[in-house]
């Protein structure tokens, strides 16, 4: 039977809140696909209905199943680790697109830091810096 254990230090809670939010995150895209579309800038063609499922299905459930494991599993480090290197490679996907794709926007450059921050937060719990 799985437990639902709370983290007991800071380092903990904080690699957890990282959890909690893409968890969040990939509830919102689920129950909300249009208003997910609308928030991150994109716009789905009328002729084109599977763009509303693509977000429910392939961002959404990997979002909620990320955060959910390292939710439910959580005493376990790798799955922080896991956790940060996801983030970590949305801040790279991120940080070349604002080079090679002319994304140089603030909306971009307000992502790329959060990005950042939802990258180290895990990873500094997963490798004991915190």
């Amino acid at each position: 039977m799985i437990e639902l254990y709370w983290p007991v230090s800071n380092g903990e809670w904080l690699a957890w809140s990282v959890a909690a939010a893409t968890g969040f995150f990939g509830l919102v895209m689920l129950f909300a696909p249009r208003y997910s579309l609308r928030l991150l800038r994109l716009r789905t063609s009328p002729d084109r209905p599977e763009a509303v499922s693509e977000v429910r299905a392939t961002m959404a459930g990997f979002y909620i199943g990320l955060g959910g494991a390292c939710i439910l599993l959580h005493p376990q480090p790798l799955l922080y680790l896991t956790l940060a290197a996801a983030w970590a490679f949305a801040f790279f996907g991120r940080l070349l697109s604002i080079m090679s794709d002319r994304g140089n926007t603030p909306y971009n450059w307000v992502r790329l830091l959060i990005e950042t921050v939802f990258a180290i937060l895990p990873g500094g719990h997963a490798l004991g810096f915190w």
